[in-house]
């Protein structure tokens, strides 16, 4: 057998739809992290982006397990001196829910410059509707 080393004029990414509607928020995210870094194919190669694009809708009825709901939290920090400011998931969820994916998925690609490709081809949007029709995207099968 031998292996084939792809290149990255020989890619042509696909398009994905994933609802995250009633969707348990880590399940989705290990699914779509799979799609972006590409090892849902069998022409996988670490060091190329053979990842997909991934357009995920529906993302304020996003769920989770036990009581993340109210306890879990996001920080940031602002720059100025204390400057951290943490909200809860609950807050989250109303004010930008597009942001809980974006990082549930962000913190499971590679933290690298190739990593910082791949989050680039994640859209993730609020309610059912999305731009990305004219790219045609292949709902996602789920097993359960």
């Amino acid at each position: 057998m031998k292996t084939t080393l792809l290149h990255e004029k020989d890619l042509k990414p696909s398009w994905h739809l994933v609802d995250a509607d009633g969707r348990v928020l880590g399940r989705l995210a290990t699914r779509v992290a799979t799609i972006l870094m590409g090892k849902h194919k069998p022409t996988y190669t670490p060091n190329i982006d053979t990842g997909d694009f991934v357009v995920v809708v529906n993302a304020e009825k996003v769920r989770v397990t036990g009581n993340k709901y109210t306890d879990k939290q996001y920080q940031h920090f602002t720059g100025y001196p204390d400057g951290r400011r943490v909200h809860n998931f609950e807050r989250v969820l109303h004010d930008t829910p597009e942001e809980i994916i974006r990082l549930a998925v962000k913190r499971m690609i590679p933290r690298t410059r190739l990593g910082e490709r791949m989050i680039l081809k994640l859209k993730v949007y609020k309610g059912a509707d999305h731009p990305h029709v004219a790219q045609k995207p292949v709902p996602v099968a789920w097993k359960n």
